[in-house]
């Protein structure tokens, strides 16, 4: 609607209003648009590795709050950090209620059994008895 400048009639004005209505849709537009764009960026930091095979594996059921990385070469990670065997038990260990606590370890295909003995060790050496290994599932 155009705007008056000088009017002859005073019954005739109008006053000019925002309309909110747009605005809002705008709004949630903008806010659905950043929540999406957010989840998108969300990745599981760790090291790369390549998982090995298994037809026999599981999805698993519930969120680990531990999943332990060995790369090939033996490193082993939590989190992008780097920990030895002892330092492994003695965070594990620090914790309460370790019956409650799950871990899951991601060992690549070319890590050494005996590294990754060594982590299933010192984690059970730490009091926990909930450890799961990670594989991707055999394409048929």
């Amino acid at each position: 609607m155009p705007v008056k400048l000088s009017s002859t009639d005073s019954n005739d004005h109008e006053e000019a209003r925002i309309e909110i209505v747009p605005l809002i849709d705008i709004m949630f537009f903008l806010l659905a648009s950043f929540m999406l764009v957010s989840l998108s960026m969300t990745q599981l930091q760790r090291v790369p590795i390549e998982l090995p095979d298994s037809a026999a594996s599981l999805p698993e059921k519930s969120v680990s709050p531990f999943h332990f990385a060995i790369n090939e070469q033996g490193v082993i990670t939590l989190d992008q950090t780097i920990y030895t065997v002892t330092e492994v038990t003695e965070k594990l260990a620090a914790l309460e209620r370790r019956d409650e606590v799950n871990v899951l370890i991601a060992a690549d295909a070319n890590a050494r059994h005996q590294q990754v003995m060594r982590l299933l060790d010192a984690i059970r050496a730490a009091g926990i008895e909930h450890v799961s290994f990670e594989t991707k599932k055999t394409q048929p």
